[in-house]
């Protein structure tokens, strides 16, 4: 683990910290003094983040198993764990659905939050004041046409969620869930891989949420008094009202 250490607030672990959501929520803990510790697989990316907001960092692939235990090996004490790194491949109909983008959906969404939260548990609760924090989506409260694969790993991460936090009740861990609708960040390049013209026309006439709106959302939930826990937070932008169901205002001529 690289990096200087603080311990102020406690220390956060932030999944997929590079861009987007995990990038703006690291910045904005580490802004109220948090000790930060960030992971994802971009170590240039990762080294950059950390250096501009004196967080440590080390690489991280939730989809990996050793990954995981060689990052959570280097960390002595968490009192809040965001689990960030996820994110859709494609839209397809499941006619012609791609198993191996499924499987891998999977492996980051559902079965990446399983091996973070597992392994750093104990440290959680050591702290007398844990908190997971799950970046979920509205796509895990309804499905749409061409989002199996992403609703599958959506619905069974709010499943996880809701689980956990019955099965640590009366422990000093909270668990909350963060599902925001439409974020303009890398997810939609990266689902329509690398697609730029595509990604765009995603957003295209209405005004989505921001990483930064969302990073405030978990800020707020993780600075709650020790007594409230907000199980699940859905965040949509004034112009979407649910998955599919978008404002979108015509261009000016």
């Amino acid at each position: 683990m690289v990096g200087a250490t603080g311990d102020a607030m406690g220390v956060a672990v932030v999944t997929g910290a590079t861009s987007g959501i995990g990038e703006a929520t690291a910045r904005r803990l580490a802004g109220l003094g948090f000790d930060v510790v960030i992971g994802a697989r971009r170590e240039d990316r990762l080294r950059a983040v950390a250096r501009d907001i004196g967080a440590r960092y080390a690489v991280l692939d939730v989809a990996e198993a050793v990954s995981v235990d060689r990052f959570c090996a280097g960390i002595d004490a968490c009192r809040v764990l965001v689990n960030n790194a996820g994110g859709a491949l494609g839209l397809d109909r499941i006619e012609v659905a791609d198993e191996d983008e499924w499987r891998a959906m999977y492996e980051t969404n559902v079965l990446g939050t399983l091996r973070m939260t597992k392994r750093l548990l104990p440290l959680l609760e050591a702290s007398g004041n844990g908190h997971v924090v799950t970046v979920g989506s509205i796509a895990g409260y309804e499905p749409y046409a061409g989002g199996a694969g992403y609703n599958a790993a959506k619905f069974a991460e709010r499943a996880f969620s809701n689980v956990l936090r019955i099965e640590l009740l009366g422990r000093p861990i909270r668990v909350s869930e963060i599902d925001p609708g439409m974020v303009q960040t890398e997810f939609s390049t990266i689902r329509f891989r690398g697609d730029e013209e595509r990604a765009r026309s995603v957003y295209r006439g209405m005004t989505p949420l921001s990483a930064e709106d969302v990073a405030e959302c978990i800020a707020f939930v993780v600075t709650r008094p020790p007594h409230v826990n907000i199980d699940a937070l859905v965040v949509l932008a004034r112009d979407q009202s649910g998955a599919t169901t978008v404002h979108r205002r015509e261009a000016s001529t």
